[in-house]
C-alpha cells in the first residue's frame, strides 16, 4: 500500500471514527508488515519503536508476549531501538535517525543488529514517513534488508585489494565517482573522504609525470579506449609511490558512460625492476672492464647464449644467433685441433673444462682467450654448460713484457757492483747475480743446491748472522748487518748486507732480496779512526783542563762576561757577573733570555740592539743600566761580539760588560753644569754674533725671538752685507731644531743648470757627469733648517720645484721618480726687490707668498749708526787676538770718522776696514787712514721704488721675444722661426718663453 492510498483512506474517515480507523490501520499495518519477506517495523511520529514484524522479532529473540510483537505503546524513547545495534554503528544510526525526525524525510543507513544468539548481521534499513491526507505524520514505516553476504563480499574484495595493494575506481568526467578504501590508502588519503576531482588527482601526481597524465586523461575521453600505464604519485607525507592504472570504458550497449578500473601499488615491483636493471648494468660494465663475457651452451640442442661482452670479444653483431661454428671460425688454425678436442671431450663426458687458445680476427689481429665452464643438468636432465670467456690478450702481452724486463733485470743485476741474492720466504735460494757467483766461485745451480749453513761466512760472524736472520724471519721486517764473506781464493772481505722483504697484496712475504756492499776499505778506515780517536780523547782531556784554567782566569777578570747561543739562550757567565746578579750558573742557564735585570727605561733599546746582533751577526756596543743583587742599578758598556764557524754561521755571542757608572755620573754632572752655563750665556748674549743696541736692531731681535720657536717660513730682506745669514743662524739656534743641521745655500753662486741638482740631489745617470747618486741640500738638512740666500736669483723652473716643497713637503731627485719627504724649515733671504721681479715676470708671485710668511727686514748700518762703536770694539778685539796684538783704545778722530761715513757696504765693509787697519796698526791706539773712506759712496743708493737693471733687461728681453713670435705667428723652430730671427738655439728660446711666462699660442692667429 503506497502513501497516497493510505492518506486517502484516512481522509474518508470522520473525526468520530478516526480512533477506530487508526486502530484498524495499525492492525492492517501489522498484518501487511508480517507478510512482507523482509525485516519490517513501524514507529510513532516521535520516533519510538512500536512494532516489529514476526520475522524481526524472531531474529531479535523477543518473547512471544513482547509488546513490540503486538504494536503496544510502551512509552519508549525515539532511540530506544539503538541497544539492538552494534556499538560501533549506534552513533551513525542516531545521527541519521535524528535527521529523519527533524526533517520529516525518508532516510537510509546500514548497521549491524544483534541476533537472538548474540551474533551480528549487516542490514540496510530504510525508513519512510506515513502521513494523513492533510499531511500529518502518522507513522514511520521501516524495512531492513539483510546485506550480510554483500558486506562479506565487500570485505573479501577490500581485503583482496589490500593484500594486492590494488584499489578500484569509477570515473565519468570532472571527478571520480568512486574510490575503494584501498585506493585511498595507496594514495595516502583518508578513506572517509570523497574521491578527488581531476585537478585534485593531478596534484597528487609526481610533477615530472603530471604533463603525461594530463595528456593521457584527455586521450581517454577522446578515444573512449582502455588504457594501462604506470605513473608516480606523491603522497601528502612526501613518499613517492609507483601506481599502475588499468581502465576500460563502460557502455552496456549504450553510449559511453565513463571508465572503471583498478589502481595497483607497484612500487616494490618497480624498485625491484630498477634494482635488477641496475645490477644487470653493473654486471655488464664489470664484464666490459674485465674483458670477461658469459655464455650458456646446451650440447644436446646446440643452443648457445652470449652476453653482450661475449659478442664484443668475438666481434659479432648482436642480432646474430651464436653457434659453435661461429666460435670455431674465429679459432686460430694452430689451436683449432686442441679446441675441437676439448669441445668433444666436454660433450661426451659432461665434465667441467677450461681452455686457453688464440683467435684470428677478420682484421688479422690475434686475441688470447681464457675459457672456463661448469656443467650442470637442466630441468629435463640434459647437460648444459655455464661459463665465462676472458680476453687475456693484454695480460699475455704484459706477461711477455714482464719476462723481457725480468731478463733485462737479471742482466742489470749481473752488472751491479754489489753481491745480490734472492731468497724464498723460508730462505730457500732462488737466484744470485754474476758478481756474487764470481766472488764465491759457484755456478747458479751449485749455489742454489748448496745448503745455507753459513759456510761462506767468517767463523766469528756466523752466530751473530744467524741470530739476525732468525729475528728477521720471525718479524718479517727489513734489516742490515755487517759480516765477512770468504772469497773463492780463501780470503775474507767485509760486506754490509741489506735484507728487504717483498710482500704480495695480502701482506705475505714472497721474496727476500739481499744486497751486499763491499765495505772492506771503510772498515780499514774505521780501524785507523779508532786509533786516532784514542789520541783525540787525550787531546780532549787536555782541552778540558785548559778550559777549566780559562774559566778560572775569566772568573778573576774584572769585567762582567757572558756567552749566549745563536738564538740568545744563556750558556755561561763568569764569577763577577754571577756575583753581581746574585745567582749561580744553573739559574743563569735556566733563563730563556736575558733582559729581566735591565733597567725598564733601557730595556727596549737594549733588546733591539741585541736582536740586531743576533740576526745580523754584527758586533754592537750598548750602554745600559743593570740591576744588582741588592736592587740598585749601575751603568755598563756592553760589547757584543759574534763567533762564527768555518761556514760563516754564527755559533756564539760573547758579551763583555765594563762598569762605567762613575763615568756616566761624571758626564751627567758635567751636562748639568753645561746646561746651567749655557743658560747664563744665553742670558748674557742672547744672539751670539749680532752686536748692537740700537732701537732698529732691537726690533729685529724681538722678531727673531718670537718666530724662532715656530716652524714658520721666514723671508729676510735687506741690503748686502747687513748680516742676513747671522739672523738666519740665530733663528735656527733658538728653534727646537737647534741641535739639527743648518744648511746654507747661496742661490746666486750656483750655475742655473746645477741649482736643481744642488738643492734636491740627483740619481745616477740623471745627466751627463752624474756617475753616482748624490743627496741634495734638502736631504742633508732633514730635521733641521735650510737657508736659501739670494733666493731672488733662482731660475723659474727651480722656483716651481721649491714651491712644491713648501706646499707638499716632499720632492724628487733629478732623474728620479720616488717622492722624498722633506722635514725642513726654510729661511730665505734676498737683497732684491721681489715685488719688482714679480712685475717683470722673473719671480713667481705664489712662491713669494709662500716665503713671505714671516718677513724680517734688516736695517742698514747707516740706519743704526749708534751701533758702530760697539761693532768697532768687537771687530778690533776679534782681529787683535788673531794677530797677537794688544790694542787698548780707539783714536777719537777715527771713531768720529767711522760714525760719519755712510757705509754703503754695511757691516761687511766696516769689518774689512777694521781687519785691514788692525793688520797695519803698530801702536796700542787704533786708527785708520782717511783715504780708505771716500767722502761720497762709490755707488749712489737707489730709491727702493727704482727698478734694478736686471729687471729692466728682463722686460726688454720679454718684449723682443714677443715681437719675434708675433712676426713668425708663434713659430719657434725652423729657418723662419723666432729662434732663427733672434739668433739663439731653439731650446734656449723655449726655456726663456717658459721662464718669462709667455703664451706663444696667442700669436698663432
Amino acid at each position: 500500500m503506497d502513501g497516497n492510498r493510505r492518506c486517502m483512506m484516512l481522509s474518508m474517515v470522520s473525526p468520530a471514527q478516526q480512533p477506530q480507523s487508526k486502530q484498524l490501520l495499525e492492525a492492517q499495518l501489522r498484518v501487511t508488515l508480517d507478510v512482507i519477506p523482509a525485516y519490517t517495523w513501524y514507529a510513532d511520529p516521535a520516533g519510538a519503536l512500536r512494532f516489529v514484524s514476526e520475522r524481526t522479532a524472531d531474529y531479535l529473540g523477543l518473547a512471544k508476549d513482547h509488546p513490540l510483537r503486538f504494536g503496544i505503546d510502551i512509552g519508549g524513547e525515539w532511540d530506544s531501538h539503538l541497544p539492538f545495534l552494534h556499538q560501533d554503528d549506534q552513533e551513525e544510526t542516531r545521527r541519521v535517525w535524528s535527521t529523519c525526525l527533524r526533517t520529516g524525510s525518508a532516510g537510509e543507513v546500514a548497521f549491524r543488529v544483534r541476533g537472538a544468539v548474540g551474533e551480528y548481521r549487516w542490514f540496510l534499513s530504510r525508513a519512510e514517513p506515513l502521513r494523513a491526507g492533510d499531511g500529518t505524520l502518522l507513522y514511520w514505516i521501516g524495512v531492513n534488508l539483510d546485506i550480510e553476504e554483500r558486506k562479506q563480499a565487500e570485505f573479501y574484495l577490500a581485503e583482496a585489494q589490500r593484500l594486492a595493494h590494488m584499489g578500484s575506481w569509477m570515473f565519468k568526467g570532472a571527478r571520480f565517482d568512486y574510490w575503494s578504501s584501498e585506493l585511498f590508502q595507496i594514495h595516502g588519503l583518508d578513506p572517509s573522504g570523497k574521491p578527488p576531482t581531476v585537478e585534485e588527482y593531478l596534484d597528487l601526481v609526481h610533477p615530472e609525470d603530471r604533463g603525461f597524465m594530463k595528456q593521457a586523461i584527455a586521450k581517454m575521453f577522446t578515444d573512449h579506449r582502455g588504457f594501462d600505464f604506470t605513473k608516480r604519485m606523491a603522497r601528502p607525507d612526501g613518499e613517492i609511490r609507483y601506481v599502475r592504472c588499468v581502465g576500460v570504458p563502460v557502455t552496456h550497449g549504450e553510449p559511453f558512460q565513463g571508465f572503471v578500473g583498478t589502481g595497483m601499488d607497484v612500487t616494490e615491483q618497480e624498485q625491484a625492476t630498477q634494482e635488477r636493471q641496475r645490477r644487470e648494468a653493473y654486471l655488464a660494465e664489470a664484464q666490459r672492464l674485465s674483458h670477461t663475457g658469459s655464455f650458456g651452451w646446451k650440447p644436446s640442442t646446440g643452443e648457445i647464449v652470449w652476453s653482450e661482452e661475449t659478442y664484443r670479444i668475438f666481434e659479432y653483431e648482436h642480432n646474430k644467433k651464436p653457434t659453435l661454428d661461429m666460435v670455431l671460425n674465429r679459432v686460430h688454425p694452430d689451436d683449432r685441433a686442441l679446441t675441437l678436442q676439448v669441445i668433444e671431450q666436454a660433450t661426451n663426458t659432461g665434465t667441467d673444462f677450461k681452455l686457453e687458445y688464440r683467435m684470428l680476427m677478420p682484421s688479422g689481429a690475434i686475441k688470447q682467450l681464457h675459457v672456463r665452464a661448469h656443467s650442470q643438468l637442466d630441468s629435463s636432465g640434459n647437460i648444459e654448460f655455464i661459463g665465462a670467456v676472458t680476453d687475456v690478450t693484454e695480460r699475455k702481452t704484459v706477461e711477455e713484457k714482464i719476462r723481457e724486463q725480468e731478463a733485462e733485470l737479471r742482466q742489470t743485476l749481473d752488472f751491479a757492483p754489489q753481491l745480490i741474492a734472492v731468497y724464498g720466504p723460508n730462505r730457500e735460494r732462488l737466484h744470485a747475480n754474476r758478481g756474487a757467483l764470481d766472488y764465491l766461485g759457484f755456478s747458479l745451480e751449485e749455489w742454489c743446491q748448496e745448503p745455507d749453513r753459513g759456510g761462506v761466512l767468517h767463523p766469528d760472524d756466523r752466530e751473530r748472522a744467524r741470530e739476525y736472520t732468525d729475528r728477521a724471519l720471525s718479524s718479517g721486517s727489513a734489516y742490515e748487518q755487517e759480516f765477512r764473506l770468504r772469497k773463492k781464493d780463501g780470503s775474507y772481505r767485509w760486506f754490509l748486507a741489506r735484507y728487504n722483504p717483498v710482500r704480495d697484496d695480502k701482506g705475505q712475504i714472497r721474496r727476500w732480496y739481499v744486497a751486499c756492499t763491499d765495505i772492506e776499505e771503510r772498515k780499514q778506515a774505521e780501524d785507523r779512526v779508532r786509533h786516532e780517536n784514542v789520541a783525540l780523547k787525550r787531546a780532549e782531556e787536555k782541552i778540558r783542563a785548559q778550559e777549566s784554567e780559562l774559566r778560572q782566569m775569566l772568573d778573576f777578570t774584572p769585567q762582567y762576561l757572558g756567552v749566549l747561543e745563536a738564538d740568545g739562550t744563556p750558556i755561561y757567565a763568569n764569577r763577577a757577573s754571577l756575583d753581581y746578579l746574585g745567582m749561580n750558573l744553573d739559574e743563569w742557564r735556566q733563563r730563556k733570555q736575558i733582559g729581566e735585570e735591565i733597567h725598564p727605561d733601557d730595556l727596549e733599546r737594549v733588546t733591539f740592539e741585541l736582536d740586531r746582533a743576533l740576526s745580523t751577526g754584527s758586533a754592537v756596543e750598548i750602554e745600559e743600566r743593570v740591576r744588582k743583587s741588592d736592587g740598585s742599578f749601575r751603568w755598563f758598556l756592553s760589547r757584543c761580539n759574534p763567533v762564527r764557524d768555518e761556514n760563516g754561521q754564527m755559533t756564539r755571542l760573547y758579551l763583555a760588560s765594563t762598569d762605567i757608572h762613575d763615568r756616566k755620573t761624571a758626564e751627567e754632572r758635567l751636562q748639568q753644569e753645561n746646561v746651567a752655563l749655557r743658560e747664563e750665556i744665553d742670558k748674557a748674549s742672547m744672539f751670539e754674533e749680532i752686536i748692537g743696541a740700537s732701537p732698529a736692531l732691537k726690533t729685529v731681535l724681538s722678531r727673531i725671538s718670537k718666530v724662532a720657536p715656530s716652524d714658520s717660513t721666514v723671508l729676510i730682506t735687506g741690503e748686502t752685507g747687513t748680516g742676513k745669514e747671522l739672523v738666519a743662524r740665530a733663528i735656527h739656534r733658538r728653534s727646537p731644531r737647534g741641535q739639527r743641521p743648518f744648511v746654507s745655500v747661496n742661490c746666486a753662486a750656483i750655475p742655473r743648470d746645477l741649482i736643481a741638482s744642488e738643492l734636491f740631489g740627483h740619481e745616477r745617470g740623471a745627466f751627463t757627469g752624474a756617475t753616482q747618486q748624490r743627496l741634495g741640500r734638502f736631504e742633508l738638512a732633514n730635521g733641521g733648517t735650510i737657508f736659501l740666500d739670494e733666493v731672488g736669483e733662482l731660475p723659474v723652473e727651480t722656483q716651481i720645484a721649491l714651491l712644491r716643497v713648501l706646499q707638499e713637503h716632499e720632492f724628487e731627485r733629478v732623474g728620479g721618480s720616488r717622492r722624498i719627504r722633506a722635514d725642513v724649515r726654510v729661511i730665505a733671504a734676498t737683497n732684491r726687490d721681489l715685488q719688482a721681479a714679480i712685475s717683470a715676470g722673473s719671480f713667481r708671485s705664489d712662491l713669494f707668498y709662500r716665503l713671505n710668511v714671516f718677513p724680517i727686514e734688516i736695517p742698514s748700518l747707516h740706519e743704526r749708526s749708534e751701533d758702530i762703536p760697539l761693532l768697532v770694539e768687537y771687530f778690533i778685539d776679534r782681529y787683535a787676538r788673531k794677530a797677537g796684538k794688544d790694542i787698548r783704545g780707539v783714536n777719537k778722530k777715527t771713531l768720529q770718522l767711522l760714525q760719519s761715513y755712510p757705509w754703503p757696504g754695511n757691516i761687511r765693509e766696516l769689518q774689512n776696514v777694521i781687519e785691514r787697519s788692525v793688520i797695519l796698526c803698530e801702536t796700542e791706539i787704533f786708527s785708520i787712514d782717511e783715504n780708505w773712506l771716500p767722502q761720497s759712496p762709490l755707488l749712489p743708493m737707489e730709491p727702493k721704488h727704482q727698478v734694478e737693471l736686471p729687471t729692466k733687461l728682463l722686460v726688454q728681453e720679454k718684449n723682443m721675444i714677443e715681437a719675434a713670435l708675433k712676426e713668425t705667428r708663434g713659430r719657434v723652430s725652423g729657418p723662419t722661426g723666432a729662434a732663427a730671427k733672434l739668433g739663439i738655439p731653439r731650446s734656449t728660446l723655449e726655456s726663456k718663453i717658459r721662464s718669462l711666462k709667455i703664451n706663444k699660442n696667442r700669436f698663432k692667429n
